[in-house]
């Protein structure tokens, strides 16, 4: 039996777009793709494929970094609600991880877009590390180089 699986996107609720794209394209380098301005008016049955009550007013902003691809989905109708996983202990997505040369010069950047770092998670378990949030609160891990 052959499995044919190719990646998709990664998902992302933000709750204000513009504070989310400055965090993920001005900070760490993503390129804005496609964008869908959504109304279960225009899309009957996308309150249920999202799996939220309706009615349902929400934009969805894909962003790009070479093999990855995120949308980012701002819901005017019905609001966002819950948080992120706050460790990586917790089931469901715990953080996305990325390779910079300099940890802490990087991490110290990312506030200027939004980021929040997260003192306790500087480590150096054999290389630098540094986790922060994004402006939602999705943690970033941040692995030095060397």
């Amino acid at each position: 039996m052959t499995i044919n699986y190719r990646a998709s996107h990664i998902g992302l609720c933000v709750a204000d777009l513009e504070r989310s794209l400055r965090f993920w394209c001005e900070g760490l380098g993503f390129e804005m793709a496609e964008r869908f301005d959504l109304t279960d008016t225009i899309a009957p049955g996308l309150a249920e494929a999202l799996e939220v009550p309706g009615p349902v007013d929400m934009i969805s902003q894909m962003v790009v970094m070479g093999e990855w691809k995120f949308e980012l989905m701002e819901y005017q109708t019905p609001p966002a609600h819950g948080t992120p996983s706050a460790t990586r202990g917790q089931r469901g997505l715990t953080h996305m991880s990325f390779w910079v040369d300099d940890v802490d010069a990087e991490a110290a950047r990312l506030v200027e877009f939004g980021g929040t770092i997260l003192p306790s998670t500087r480590s150096h378990p054999g290389i630098p590390i540094q986790f922060l949030a994004d402006p939602d609160g999705t943690r970033i891990e941040l692995m030095g180089s060397s």
